[in-house]
C-alpha cells in the first residue's frame, strides 16, 4: 500500500475571483457559532458583560427598514434610547459603534455576534477584516465597492488599520460613502503604537483617524486579560522534525512544509489569497521553525497566522516556539500589536494540535 505524501502549502498559488471575495464577506469559521449568549465575560472586569448589553440593543435597533440617506431619515440612535427599533424618525446619534480594547479580551466574538444578531438576511450584512475590505476595493474599484455595500444593514469592520496612512484615508472616504446611504457600522481595530499606555486602548487614534467620520461611531471600552491564556495551560513546546512529519502523514488533510520555504513562498502570494490558501486543510504540519528575518515577511506571516486561526485550522510545529518567532526589535516597534497577535493566535493553535502527536 502506497503512504499517501501530505500536500505542500507552498504548491499552492490560488486565484481567488472578485465574486467570492464579496460571498465571503461573513464571519469567518471559527465565529460562526459565536452568539452573544457563547461570550463568557470575566467577572472582575464588568465593561465586558455592558458590552454585550449594548451590543444586543444595536442589533435589535437595526431591525427596521434601511436607513437611505444617513442620520436625518430613518436613524437608529445609539443615545438614551440605544438599542429600542425606531420608525421614520428619530434623534440623530452615532450609527456605528467602536469596539476598543486589547488583542485577546473577545472582540471579534463580539463583532461576529452582532452580525449573527442583527436581524437581516446574511446578504444584507457584511463582515471582513480591514485588509480584506482593502482587497474588495482593489478588485472591484471604488464606486463598484460602493454601490455592492450601500443596500447593506450593517457592515462590520475588524482590526482597522490605524497604522496604515493611505488605506485609513481610502477606506475612511468609503465609509462616508456608505454611511450616507444608510448603512450602520460596527469596527474593531489594532492601535497605534506608544498610545494610551502602551496602545492598549485606541478610541481616541481611531476617532481621529477616521477623521469626518468620528461622529458617527460610539466607542464601547472592552477591559480585561488575552482570553486565549486566562485560565488555560502554557503553550506546549515544539515537537521534533520527525514527530510533526509522522504527523502529517497519519493525518488526513494535513499540510507539511519547511517553514523558511513556507515564508519564501508567502512572498509570491498575494495577502488576500492566503485564506484560499489553506482551503481543505484539516490541520498545517511546519518543520524547522526559526525567526522571522524581516519586517515584510512577519507582517505575511501575521497575516496567515490570522486566516489560520480565522478557519481553526491546527499548528504543529518544530523549531522554536512561537513566541520567538519576532525579534525584539519587531516587539518593541510600530507593529508590535499585531505581532503579539499572532503569537496569541498561533499558541492557541498549536495547542489545538497537540492531539496529532501519538
Amino acid at each position: 500500500m502506497t503512504e499517501t505524501v501530505p500536500p505542500s502549502l507552498c504548491d499552492r498559488e490560488p486565484h481567488v475571483p472578485a465574486d467570492r471575495l464579496v460571498a465571503e464577506m461573513v464571519p469567518p469559521p471559527r465565529f460562526d457559532s459565536v452568539r452573544f449568549d457563547t461570550y463568557i465575560p470575566d467577572p472582575n472586569q464588568p465593561s465586558q458583560t455592558e458590552a454585550v448589553r449594548v451590543l444586543e440593543g444595536f442589533a435589535a435597533g437595526l431591525g427596521g427598514a434601511h436607513a437611505v440617506g444617513g442620520g436625518k431619515r430613518g436613524f437608529l440612535g445609539l443615545g438614551k434610547a440605544f438599542g429600542k427599533a425606531r420608525a421614520a424618525k428619530v434623534p440623530e446619534g452615532p450609527r456605528g459603534v467602536y469596539l476598543d480594547g486589547g488583542y485577546g479580551v473577545g472582540k471579534t466574538h463580539l463583532l461576529a455576534s452582532l452580525w449573527h444578531a442583527t436581524p437581516a438576511e446574511p446578504s444584507l450584512k457584511a463582515f471582513g477584516t480591514f485588509v480584506e475590505l482593502t482587497n474588495l476595493v482593489g478588485a472591484l474599484g471604488f464606486q463598484k465597492t460602493v454601490q455592492t455595500l450601500s443596500g447593506h444593514r450593517l457592515l462590520c469592520i475588524d482590526e482597522f488599520e490605524l497604522d496604515d496612512p493611505g488605506d485609513t484615508v481610502l477606506v475612511s472616504t468609503l465609509l462616508g460613502k456608505l454611511v450616507d446611504a444608510g448603512v450602520a457600522l460596527a469596527a474593531t481595530s489594532n492601535t497605534l503604537p506608544g498610545k494610551l499606555g502602551e496602545g492598549r486602548f485606541a478610541s481616541v487614534d481611531f476617532l481621529r483617524e477616521i477623521q469626518g467620520l468620528a461622529a458617527h461611531f460610539r466607542p464601547l471600552r472592552i477591559d480585561g486579560e488575552d482570553y486565549r491564556h486566562r485560565g488555560l495551560p502554557e503553550a506546549p513546546a515544539p515537537f521534533t522534525d520527525e514527530e510533526v512529519t509522522r504527523a502529517a502523514y497519519a493525518t488526513e488533510g494535513a499540510s507539511l512544509d519547511d517553514f523558511p520555504s513556507l515564508l519564501a513562498h508567502l512572498a509570491k502570494v498575494h495577502p488576500s489569497r492566503y485564506g484560499a490558501l489553506t482551503d481543505g486543510l484539516r490541520a498545517v504540519c511546519l518543520t524547522d521553525v526559526q525567526p522571522v528575518p524581516d519586517q515584510s515577511t512577519a507582517l505575511r506571516l501575521v497575516v496567515l497566522a490570522d486566516r489560520l486561526y480565522d478557519r481553526e485550522v491546527p499548528v504543529l510545529a518544530s523549531g522554536l516556539p512561537f513566541d520567538r518567532l519576532f525579534s525584539e526589535e519587531m516587539l518593541n516597534g510600530g507593529y508590535r500589536k499585531k505581532y503579539f497577535r499572532a503569537i496569541s493566535r498561533l499558541t492557541a493553535l498549536a495547542r489545538d494540535a497537540k492531539g496529532l502527536v501519538r
